[in-house]
């Protein structure tokens, strides 16, 4: 592979004793992708030029879709909110990326729009959510995050209205509660609504299309809590390794492979010794499996 310069993401420390260093700013991919695999994160945030990516992959163009097209089904006014709708909005918003040849996309597509219709079903058109794909930001002393939530329902509580996260799951795998649990991305989400929205935001919810069920959690002050300190743990974890690299350190062992199943799915398996190890899948397998 060729020899890449890496790239610290992190600003340097003030030039005055004392001075803390400027925070960290992250997504919850960003997070994600350092506590699934530290060198996927060097290939993706530090090495420049970024290492070659493998092709595009029919499922993440699948799991586009139908984000969008939900998206745009909530843009419409609510007298238009209808299945009907769904046929055009899908078509509108569909990526044509990864998939094996024509006969395999028409077939997704189907099974797509099946899966919004049933989905579409469950839903009042006529309650508004607080945000739909909507960018939540907020700081600790460590983080400066951001992130875009799928969408931000508003419903009654025991003390009010509550904010509630709802993300959409497009995989093949269903999903439970310990799923919604232990998502650092879905408590950083709740976290930060909780100060954009200035209500409370405890619930979070995982919307499986495929099967049509939700996976929820309902937190508590303190196990978001748990949740951000974990994430301030990944980010001085990636803070070090990325000093440590700027200062000269063998990137390869500043930020190391974690082999297992999820290097076959890797964008970049060609560019990762350890990952080139596992056998390769076809851009549309995933959605190979959904018939």
């Amino acid at each position: 592979m060729a020899s890449t310069r890496p790239r610290t993401a992190v600003p340097e420390q003030l030039g005055f004793d004392g001075m803390p260093e400027r925070l960290f700013v992250c997504t919850p991919s960003k997070l994600g992708s350092f506590a699934d695999c530290p060198r996927r994160y060097r290939y993706s945030y530090v090495d420049r030029p970024t290492p070659p990516k493998g092709p595009p992959w029919a499922h993440n163009s699948l799991g586009a879709s139908v984000h969008t097209a939900l998206k745009n089904w909530y843009a419409l006014p609510t007298d238009r909110r209808a299945p009907g709708a769904l046929p055009s909005l899908l078509k509108s918003t569909w990526v044509r990326e990864g998939y094996r040849d024509a006969d395999q996309e028409r077939a997704t597509f189907q099974t797509a729009l099946q899966w919004l219709e049933s989905y579409v079903a469950t839903l009042d058109p006529a309650e508004e959510p607080l945000g739909v794909e909507r960018v939540v930001a907020t700081k600790t002393a460590v983080l400066a995050f951001n992130g875009r939530a799928d969408r931000i329902d508003s419903r009654a509580g025991d003390n009010g209205a509550e904010a509630v996260i709802v993300d959409y799951k497009t995989g093949r795998s269903g999903l439970d509660a310990d799923d919604a649990r232990g998502s650092m991305a879905l408590a950083l989400y709740a976290w930060a609504a909780q100060r954009v929205f200035r209500r409370p935001c405890y619930r979070v919810e995982l919307h499986h299309l495929p099967t049509g069920t939700v996976a929820a959690h309902d937190h508590t002050e303190e196990s978001l809590a748990r949740q951000v300190r974990r994430a301030e743990d990944t980010a001085r974890d990636i803070m070090a390794a990325e000093k440590a690299v700027a200062a000269g350190a063998d990137p390869d062992a500043e930020f190391p492979p974690n082999p297992g199943s999820l290097c076959s799915w890797c964008d970049f398996r060609r560019s990762c010794p350890a990952g080139a190890e596992a056998p390769a899948k076809e851009p549309w397998t995933a959605v190979d499996r959904l018939g």
